[in-house]
């Protein structure tokens, strides 16, 4: 066997974090099986690290890695927990990780951002609250980055990587390419479009409506185009 036939390195992955104030089994499984319900494609098999931080319980993470799974999440590992908590979740076979710069906040806006109000939240994005109709993205929308746009349309100036989020309850827009996943509607309003300029899409999704990027390759690929929901299905169109 070749001495290079094993390697292992490091790498950096996306990783969406969930902030709960409340880890027991019952009010958990309600909270994140109404948040997912708003999205069902968005976090299917989304790998997840729950902080506790500012939670002081030990929860029983056997029962909540069994919770994830129904639910089809994965929970990888905990980050912000304290002696106990690290000790409970490894022996439960969770990764304990320490957070830093790159998984403390996700935002493209310099700015600080409000905290998501739902404590059901299971992921570390940067949601809108403000009376515009409209939340607008100066920038580009980088691998590992989540934008939502709540009660309102999400503009994008920029392009959208791949491994990148986009969410409004609203309409999106992408003055770019959009090689990620971008989440029109996302309270449920099937009347919500995608327009972008290069369509190049991971995943596209219409109030939970959704195609994956096996189904977008085709004629509009890599050019501009619009997605919306017509009668029964999602419905892809050239942006004129």
């Amino acid at each position: 066997m070749s001495e290079h036939s094993l390697e292992l390195k490091g790498s950096l992955f996306p990783l969406s974090v969930l902030h709960c104030s409340d880890l027991s089994i019952s009010s958990l499984q309600s909270l994140l099986t109404a948040k997912l319900a708003q999205a069902p494609a968005f976090f299917y098999q989304a790998p997840l690290v729950i902080n506790l931080q500012d939670n002081d319980s030990n929860p029983d993470f056997a029962a909540l890695k069994q919770l994830f799974t129904e639910l089809k999440l994965v929970l990888v590992g905990v980050t912000g927990a304290n002696a106990a908590q690290k000790a409970a979740a490894q022996q439960a076979g969770l990764a304990v990780l320490q957070a830093g710069k790159s998984n403390t906040a996700k935002a493209v806006e310099p700015a600080p951002q409000s905290p998501a109000p739902e404590r059901s939240a299971p992921a570390q994005v940067v949601v809108q609250h403000q009376a515009m109709d409209s939340k607008i993205v100066e920038q580009n929308v980088r691998s590992g980055q989540q934008i939502y746009a709540k009660g309102a349309d999400l503009i994008i100036k920029g392009a959208v990587g791949a491994g990148a989020e986009v969410i409004a309850d609203g309409n999106i827009h992408i003055y770019g390419s959009l090689r990620g996943k971008a989440i029109a509607g996302a309270s449920g309003d099937s009347s919500k479009r995608i327009y972008c300029y290069n369509m190049q899409a991971e995943l596209v999704s219409i109030a939970g409506n959704y195609w994956l990027s096996h189904s977008l390759q085709g004629e509009f690929w890599g050019k501009p185009a619009c997605i919306r929901w017509q009668g029964e299905s999602l419905v892809i169109s050239e942006l004129v």
